[in-house]
């Protein structure tokens, strides 16, 4: 391959943000599935379940096999071994994205045809993301890597600054221009930093 033909192949690991989410599976007790999230949407139970459709779903599109749309998240539609299905469907949503390939051409996920690297950051914001949500939401601590961090803040903030994006981030939550990185990540994403389930 000469240097004319040669490609950047991006470098974000997702291992970081899987790990730290799946971290907090074990401390969710039962009675906090029905809980809200800061998803408006999204119970505890739903927002699991949406985690178990979209690693599968980004998984498939890493490996250019998507399956078209998944079904709308749903506390009834919750596996009830999410405890152990969903840490094996992040390692294999990190190991599929560990591949040079994947981030090469176009890919699909969730009907949604994109440039694979553009796939690759929505499948880090979306752990990120949910996972801080999945936090907040049973009272756990969490945090986020600088460099998921980073990619997470170039990837919200490209977005028009106050518009909601239907599917992915509601209207933006000013935080202020001094607020850690996260925090500016979490308000382009639609998201009050000090949101908990009593407010």
């Amino acid at each position: 391959m000469t240097a004319a033909t040669a490609r950047t192949v991006p470098t974000l690991d997702l291992e970081p943000a899987a790990r730290r989410l799946a971290a907090l599976l074990p401390a969710i007790r039962a009675e906090q599935l029905t809980d809200p999230t800061p998803c408006p949407d999204f119970t505890v139970a739903a927002l699991l379940d949406h985690l178990m459709g979209l690693t599968t779903a980004f998984t498939d599109a890493a490996h250019k096999t998507p399956t078209g749309g998944a079904p709308t998240p749903s506390a009834d539609h919750l596996d009830p071994d999410w405890r152990t299905e969903l840490p094996d469907r992040l390692a294999a949503l990190v190991t599929a994205w560990r591949e040079p390939a994947a981030w090469e051409g176009e890919t699909e996920a969730g009907g949604v045809v994109l440039p694979a690297h553009v796939h690759g950051v929505v499948a880090l914001d979306e752990i990120v993301l949910h996972g801080w949500d999945l936090a907040r939401a049973t009272r756990q601590r969490f945090s986020v890597d600088a460099a998921s961090a980073a990619a997470c803040l170039e990837f919200c903030s490209s977005f028009a600054q106050g518009d909601a994006v239907e599917g992915l981030f509601g209207p933006a939550v000013p935080v202020g221009e001094g607020a850690p990185v996260f925090h500016r990540v979490l308000g382009h994403a639609g998201r009050d930093p000090h949101w908990s389930p009593t407010r």
